[in-house]
């Protein structure tokens, strides 16, 4: 048996339990890990005459902590040499000889090759749905605002040609839209997409409705979609808000004000992923330039979002 490090002794006999590690903790147990690793095994290097590849569980572990906390390539490195919390959630010690910047960034690389973002993010739904948490009668469906830098100043001397400006109230954005389509009852997302910034909220629509719906709900830049062609012939009740100004004119005790305003409650069950991969993970701003490297992200990063909102109804 291996003899323990001075840190490691150090740490265990530590005598509180710090944030990082009570979320690394409720994080451990709510990933289904081993459907994950199945789902990723056959696209993973077997190895061939040089350094065998890190387990792929390992790395698996290595890229989501990178994204729970939004770690450069470099500052993930750093971060498995300095933080023995983070070296034990990916089954690491001080040791080991520890993945470099250039191996993280592969995997990286791997993961969006192959578009293996969205296959963790509907396996981890599947495993949602097995448990009776993704519902299918109802969806919200929204938009927001990624921010991508607006500087000329780089190797290129232009702006990302995938990112767009649009204008928002009397503020102009420059990024991309995250589209999301998320269940009524639960708010866990079923579908997501990204744009360029000056996207219609309508023109991505038709991608976030997974076609069982009954009923769609949405904010007021979603007003006429049922008269779009891709929408004609879909069975569902449509509960789109009203324009601003319009509600501002209704009557506060009115039948129309109070719709307006039970519409409202069920669609803020939309801002809830958006809080978590905006704010919780720290993803308000692109890291990478382009829409498929940044979609990629956003799918894992939506399958964790649901695994955190249904973490009470999830077996122990």
């Amino acid at each position: 048996m291996d003899q323990i490090s001075f840190a490691e002794a150090e740490y265990q006999n530590k005598k509180r339990k710090t944030r990082r590690e009570k979320f690394l903790d409720r994080i451990e147990r709510l990933i289904p890990w081993e459907r994950l690793v199945k789902k990723l095994k056959r696209h993973y290097p077997k190895g061939g005459t040089g350094r065998p590849p890190y387990p792929l569980e390992t790395m698996l572990r290595i890229h989501c902590m990178q994204l729970f906390y939004n770690l450069s390539d470099p500052g993930m490195e750093d971060a498995l040499y300095e933080i023995e919390s983070m070296r034990r959630f990916a089954g690491l010690r001080l040791s080991d000889p520890l993945p470099d910047e250039t191996t993280i960034l592969n995997f990286r690389r791997f993961l969006e090759r192959h578009k293996l973002g969205e296959k963790l993010f509907a396996e981890i739904n599947k495993h949602l749905d097995e448990h009776g948490l993704m519902m299918r009668e109802g969806s919200i469906v929204d938009a927001s605002i990624i921010a991508a830098p607006s500087s000329t100043k780089n190797k290129e001397k232009k702006r990302d040609p995938e990112m767009h400006q649009t204008r928002k109230g009397n503020q102009w954005h420059f990024g991309m839209k995250l589209h999301i389509g998320v269940d009524d009852m639960t708010g866990l997302v079923h579908s997501l997409d990204t744009t360029p910034a000056n996207t219609h909220d309508l023109d991505a629509a038709d991608r976030l409705l997974h076609g069982e719906e009954q009923r769609v709900f949405g904010d007021a830049g979603y007003r006429g979609i049922e008269k779009r062609d891709s929408h004609r012939d879909r069975d569902v009740t449509w509960y789109i808000a009203e324009r601003p100004g319009k509600r501002k004119e209704m009557d506060p005790e009115s039948d129309e004000a109070k719709v307006e305003k039970i519409k409202s409650q069920i669609r803020a069950k939309v801002e809830h992923p958006f809080r978590y991969m905006k704010r919780m993970f720290g993803y308000d701003k692109v890291r990478y330039r382009g829409q498929a490297k940044n979609r990629n992200r956003f799918h894992v990063l939506a399958g964790f979002t649901n695994l955190l909102l249904v973490d009470k109804f999830l077996p122990t």
